[in-house]
């Protein structure tokens, strides 16, 4: 039986990521410079001080100049010099590495946003290391810093699942796939035509199992979408190997079928080669001080007696998020976690882990909060981050992100569907309240209240800042905002980025909430939606810095999105718009370190749309008090500060006197419909901790 082409093999490793990572690793053994620094403990607010307001890229939604690539526009003058303008203190653009597949020796499209990545390069299509070089000394130049990505639960189909594929040397290691026996084939369905994989349905991966080859079904399917995702699981075409065996593999994907699940318990470790291969070199040759850890809760997963495998929660996934976030201190970086899964999960991950989570834990209930005019479950969710011993300040509070809305609400979903939480005057468990929130805020975000956003899958709603807006107005048709409804739209998202600002930790936002943008129609990206992936809504493009005004889809091909604002460049230069009184707030924001800030109370309150945050400001400053009305009602209301001590209270937005704090605590609030605070009070005694 003839074997693969030596040839070929040689080239698909010169090509792979593990190859590329060992040969990384022999810049350090031996050397003295990865001892220099503590790595042992996450430090978060040493995180924030270095960047605590972020923008966060799409690649592939960015529009350029003719001719230019994205990485060009990134790093364009232009742009820098309006987000140095604005306060922006580093910029995530997003992975950037070449992503996608290989058949044969042509590499194929990236089938997640350059998640599923097959090299430590650049992607050919974004630009080369010399812009992104020279984006990371732009940055720099305005005092800024450049934020990249490492993805530790799995890779694209490339170079290395395809050695994988072919049982070379220690690459089936790195991914969870395991060999069939040949007299179990016709347990497996045929490959389609055209692929080179098939999805496994239940009973099948049951029977897998049964049969001791796999762990079985997980506890969630991520993408399901039924005839296209039943499971996590998918089987190989019949493959020869280098020994001239024929194959047919069983492999593991939490994400698309595209993206096998690396495998951090193999004796080869050679997902921890990779992975951290990765990270030295996102920090050491393309410049950046921060990498996010990119579906990083998935690294564990066994079998149980009884019942779905575990893969949530796991210990494995507690250490293979130290190890890597280790190193990456110990080379001088830092790093976050993008993990949605419970309070719990963000804890653990944390301890000796991440340096910062992305808030997962209020993004969901602040929206709900707006779409309803009810911020009880706002605060509930607030609550909570003390509760598990979170520190705000180790939060990334970000507006549009380039995936769903979430609204799987896992806390409330797993371990804590049986406790008990108080809601509305009624005891309910987790998984009630869940669905609760759930059906309100599909309600009122989807359907006939809302047709322009779509639901994605199970996961929650496709959907921009601007689109959840509108939906809260009542606004059911987009095409019918005029001037009027711009400035209302403004005001509701003038308050969500005081809630996401004005508290300690990290701020986030997008190039979508800059220019104001509107989802597309989905006949515009329906070509991209085939496997029920309707998130391309939500990801137009943009041109924030008039690169090319003329253009109307970006350099990879997403149509424009119809921007309610401008660019930020034009928005810069008209007074009252939403980027000039973004850049007042922080302004403000920056004068006051509110993110180094401290959270020491979130009040209880009468009127349903009042939320109150309450912050001891570093250095002496005194106590600021960020008050937001997220409802259509005026309110005033008088609220009691225990252990704060009286003063003057400056409104810090608008540099005027409020009114005082008496010596009982007692401060009234007077707010209009949507209408934000931000308070500071100024007295000689500092402030006691009462959370």
């Amino acid at each position: 039986m003839s074997t693969p082409d030596s040839s070929y093999i040689e080239w698909l490793e010169s090509q792979s990521m593990l190859q590329a990572a060992r040969e990384r690793a022999r810049h350090y053994a031996g050397q003295a410079r990865l001892w220099q620094r503590p790595y042992a403990q996450a430090r978060p607010r040493d995180a924030s001080a270095i960047a605590s307001v972020w923008f966060t890229a799409y690649p592939a939604a960015i529009i350029t100049a003719e001719g230019g690539s994205v990485l060009q526009a990134l790093g364009d003058d232009r742009l820098w010099s309006a987000l140095s303008e604005l306060g922006v203190q580093g910029i995530h653009n997003g992975p950037m590495k070449r992503s996608g597949g290989l058949r044969g020796r042509e590499f194929t499209p990236t089938i997640d946003g350059n998640f599923d990545r097959i090299s430590f390069d650049i992607d050919p299509n974004l630009g080369t290391e010399a812009q992104m070089l020279q984006l990371s000394r732009m940055a720099a130049a305005h005092n800024a810093i450049v934020i990249d990505d490492i993805v530790p639960a799995h890779t694209g189909k490339g170079p290395d699942f395809r050695l994988a594929e072919m049982a070379y040397g220690d690459y089936p290691g790195l991914y969870h796939m395991v060999e069939i026996n040949e007299e179990d084939w016709p347990l497996l369905p045929e490959v389609p035509a055209g692929r080179d994989s098939v999805n496994l349905p239940p009973a099948l991966v049951d029977q897998l199992k049964d049969k001791h080859y796999i762990v079985g079904q997980l506890q969630r399917v991520i993408f399901f979408e039924p005839g296209i995702k039943d499971t996590d699981w998918s089987a190989t075409g019949v493959i020869t190997g280098v020994d001239g065996k024929r194959r047919r593999w069983v492999y593991l994907h939490y994400f698309k079928e595209g993206q096998p699940s690396l495998n951090w318990l193999d004796p080869t470790f050679a997902a921890q080669q990779l992975i951290i291969g990765d990270a030295l070199h996102a920090i050491d040759v393309s410049g950046a001080r921060v990498l996010r850890l990119d579906a990083n809760g998935f690294l564990g997963v066994e079998r149980r007696a009884e019942g779905t495998a575990w893969s949530e929660s796991h210990p494995l996934s507690v250490t293979g998020n130290q190890l890597i976030a280790s190193t990456i201190r110990k080379a001088g970086g830092f790093s976050f976690q993008e993990l949605n899964l419970t309070i719990d999960d963000i804890a653990a991950m944390s301890h000796g882990g991440a340096d910062l989570s992305y808030d997962f834990i209020t993004r969901p209930a602040y929206h709900h909060a707006l779409l309803t005019g009810d911020t009880e479950f706002l605060r509930l969710m607030l609550r909570e981050v003390h509760a598990f011993g979170i520190d705000p300040a180790s939060l990334i509070h970000a507006l549009q992100n380039h995936d769903e809305l979430t609204l799987e609400l896992v806390h409330f979903w797993t371990l804590h569907a049986y406790d008990h939480y108080h809601y509305h005057g009624q005891t309910l468990p987790g998984g009630i309240l869940r669905e609760h929130i759930r059906e309100e805020m599909y309600e009122r975000l989807t359907g006939e209240h809302a047709p322009y956003n779509l639901k994605f899958v199970t996961n929650g709603v496709s959907c921009t800042t601007v689109s959840v807006i509108t939906a809260a107005l009542g606004i059911r048709d987009l095409d019918a905002i005029g001037a009027a409804e711009i400035k209302q739209i403004q005001r509701l998202h003038i308050l969500l980025v005081m809630f996401n600002a004005m508290q300690p930790g990290v701020f986030a936002l997008s190039g979508w909430d800059l220019v104001g943008a509107l989802p597309l129609e989905a006949a515009q990206v329906e070509h991209l939606m085939g496997d029920g992936d309707t998130r391309w809504l939500h990801r137009g493009a943009y041109d924030l810095a008039d690169l090319a005004p003329e253009a109307d889809a970006s350099a990879e091909g997403l149509p424009k999105a119809r921007s309610l604002y401008g660019s930020l460049v034009e928005q810069l230069q008209r007074p009252g718009s939403f980027a000039c009184q973004l850049k007042h707030i922080l302004s403000v924001r920056r004068a006051y370190d509110i993110a180094a800030s401290k959270q020491i109370l979130i009040p209880d309150v009468q009127a349903p749309g009042l939320l109150v945050m309450v912050h001891e400001l570093p250095a002496g400053k005194g106590v600021q008090i960020t008050a937001l009305n997220f409802s259509a009602e005026p309110i005033s209301e008088m609220i009691l500060f225990p252990g704060i001590a009286p003063g003057p209270v400056v409104d810090i937005i608008h540099e005027r006197v409020e009114g005082d704090l008496t010596e009982n605590g007692e401060m009234t609030f007077n707010l209009d419909p949507y209408e934000g605070l931000a308070l500071r009070v100024v007295s000689a005694a500092s402030a006691s901790p009462v959370l």
